[in-house]
């Protein structure tokens, strides 16, 4: 299978394509290194070195003599993406390739603009281009689970039935995103399913939970290493906590730690968007994905965390609840349905607990530069206190 990964360059998009390169898939990979400029941006870093991409792709082919063809570009730019869809005739695009984080979103008008126009563009630049040169492209995009919010019901993977006044109907379940980043994966949901209806792309549009972890089989294997950000804007509250836990500082779950969300290893994201790749929707379908393993509140993570580190650390792990800088709520109810990638065959391979353990072990090696972060692990970015021009 021809696949172009969108992203390629970031936390899952370099192990997934290892991992699909392994499986005998014929890769490409568009990246403008986004991420990377972003997060200098806010003084921080990637707490794992990681290489170029030209280094990474050379150290590929001398390991296995494959090639990933690599286009450096923007998918906000429509040219790039028309080139890039002509150029690599794929049969599968998995699109990665968005400003991924929710209080980079909110800092100011700026980024906020940037996050929309960015996200909603490049998602729009990709389906024309599909359109015109290969309108038979599964076409996969990574959504997010905090599309839906926390609503006070069940949540189904996409669709519901609803009984309204006496008449029934089957519709798209009501999100209710709680940041601009949040909004635009929202957004993007939307303007997929009306490309799907008017073009009859397939899609599979992924609502994928929080991921952790530093390791993957595929990376493991070429001795490689994906890009793990800790900071308050682009780290992921898990991640944090475990640089935190490791780094002697305090792990800081925001407010009383109720807020509930799913989670997944980041081998099981790579298992999971290539469950999704090798068994395609039916022609002009568009379908939903909930894909988490399962779900925790923040307290219950920070526990966890503190429990495995203090098993074998002399130096006990300290939990410091921190004044939450979000709009969210911290208690609610929380329970989202998963089960089309089940049917597909899907089976967890890490366990929270594993994760946790292979996380603090991998990031030992890594405690000095995360000493040198942690004037940014902190919560910074206010959402009420959201800048205007900056």
């Amino acid at each position: 299978m021809r696949v172009l990964i969108l992203g390629i360059d970031g936390y899952i998009g370099w192990p997934l394509a290892l991992h699909l390169l392994d499986r005998g898939n014929e890769v490409s990979g568009m990246d403008n290194f986004y991420t990377r400029k972003r997060v200098k941006e806010v003084h921080s870093n990637s707490a794992i070195r990681i290489g170029s991409m030209k280094n990474r792709i050379r150290k590929v082919k001398e390991q296995t003599g494959k090639e990933i063809s690599f286009i450096r570009g923007d998918v906000s730019d429509p040219d790039l993406m028309y080139a890039a869809v002509k150029a690599t005739r794929p049969e599968c695009v998995i699109h990665l390739a968005e400003q991924r984080s929710a209080p980079y979103s909110m800092i100011g008008l700026k980024q906020a603009s940037e996050t929309l126009q960015k996200n909603m563009i490049g998602t729009i630049n990709l389906v024309y281009a599909l359109k015109d040169h290969s309108p038979n492209c599964h076409l996969i995009k990574l959504g997010t689970m905090g599309e839906y919010g926390t609503p006070n019901i069940d949540i189904p993977e996409g669709f519901f039935d609803v009984e309204y006044m006496g008449r029934r109907d089957y519709l798209p379940f009501p999100r209710n995103a709680g940041s601009w980043y949040h909004w635009s994966k929202v957004h993007d949901s939307n303007n997929l399913m009306f490309a799907n209806k008017v073009w009859g792309i397939p899609v599979t549009d992924v609502m994928q939970g929080v991921v952790y972890g530093t390791r993957t089989d595929a990376l493991t294997r070429h001795r490689s290493s994906t890009r793990f950000d800790i900071d308050e804007v682009w780290g992921t509250a898990l991640n944090r906590f475990c640089a935190q836990a490791v780094a002697g500082l305090p792990i800081t779950p925001y407010g009383k730690g109720g807020q509930t969300r799913g989670f997944l290893s980041l081998d099981d994201s790579i298992q999971c968007l290539t469950i999704a790749a090798e068994n395609p929707p039916d022609a002009g379908e568009y379908r939903v994905f909930n894909q988490f393993d399962d779900y925790y509140s923040v307290m219950d993570l920070a526990m966890e965390v503190k429990r495995i580190f203090d098993q074998k650390h002399t130096n006990p792990a300290v939990i410091q609840n921190v004044p939450n800088p979000r709009i969210e709520k911290e208690a609610h109810y929380y329970n989202p349905e998963m089960k089309k990638l089940r049917e597909l065959g899907y089976r967890p391979r890490r366990s929270l607990q594993d994760g946790i353990s292979e996380m603090i072990k991998d990031l030992e090696r890594h405690k000095k530069t995360i000493l040198s972060l942690k004037d940014v692990i902190m919560p910074r970015t206010e959402w009420k206190e959201s800048r205007g021009l900056s």
